[in-house]
């Protein structure tokens, strides 16, 4: 499965930190169905892990369901890390290589940002640091996130214009490979919509979410291509603008 280098992913979201926040109502959304489905916790949480914590926007709620827990942020990015307006533990780190002890959290909390890592890495990392008994909640992207932005590239050329995620199938068993039990997959699907496709494309490089693996156009679109992609998405235009959605996958489990 293509990604884009590490190199490329912080430098991405190094540059999104300052947008990223007025941009991502649709991240914050999945975050807070995340939060739905963790039940009632058991109280013996004292430390959580929130991987892949972008701008801080779940630790308020982590801190509120778990007011004893220790908190540790982790994100690749420092420039994100340092928007965290809520006290906690700032680390920075990568989710396939975890600077944290073995059977060092409680709970291990990840919200659109495993999509970016190798998943049989990141689970099997996810499992090592959790104690025995300790919970994982994870929220990632499907195959059908931004099916718009193929429909429109679709007939301009062959670069890969989105990541290829993987299915909940596919998370199901990784997570279960890794060791980790009672796994429970649900899916979602979150839209978001825009006034113009120039707003939209803008919207997606606001969030960090523009960075794509080898197969990524590597120079300018001419503006013949531009308006053929532009007038092939204005096809899909719904009442309420031009669609882009989010196909979500959460993963419930536990050691």
């Amino acid at each position: 499965m293509s990604r884009p280098t590490k190199a490329r992913v912080r430098q991405s979201f190094e540059r999104a930190a300052s947008t990223y926040d007025s941009a991502a109502s649709v991240q914050r959304q999945i975050c807070d169905q995340l939060g739905g489905l963790l039940g009632d916790q058991p109280p013996s949480v004292t430390r959580l892990l929130d991987a892949g914590c972008g701008t801080g926007y779940a630790l308020d709620r982590l801190a509120t369901h778990f007011p004893d827990a220790h908190v540790v942020a982790l994100d690749f990015s420092g420039a994100m890390l340092r928007r965290i307006g809520t006290a906690c533990c700032r680390v920075a780190g990568d989710l396939e290589h975890l600077p944290l002890a073995d059977a060092s959290i409680d709970f291990y909390w990840s919200s659109l940002a495993v999509q970016w890592c190798d998943l049989v890495k990141t689970l099997a990392e996810a499992r090592r640091v959790l104690r025995i008994g300790g919970q994982l909640a994870l929220a990632s992207l499907g195959p059908a996130t931004f099916h718009e932005l193929r429909t429109a590239f679709a007939d301009i050329d062959n670069h890969q214009h989105t990541l290829n995620f993987h299915t909940p199938e596919e998370i199901a068993q990784i997570a279960s490979t890794a060791g980790l039990l009672a796994v429970n997959v649900q899916k979602g699907t979150e839209i978001a919509h825009y006034a113009d496709f120039k707003t939209l494309l803008k919207a997606v490089k606001a969030i960090g979410a523009n960075q794509l693996g080898s197969g990524r156009r590597t120079s300018l679109m001419s503006r013949t291509d531009f308006q053929r992609a532009e007038k092939a998405i204005e096809a899909l235009r719904t009442p309420a603008g031009l669609p882009l959605t989010y196909d979500v996958t959460y993963l419930i489990a536990r050691k």
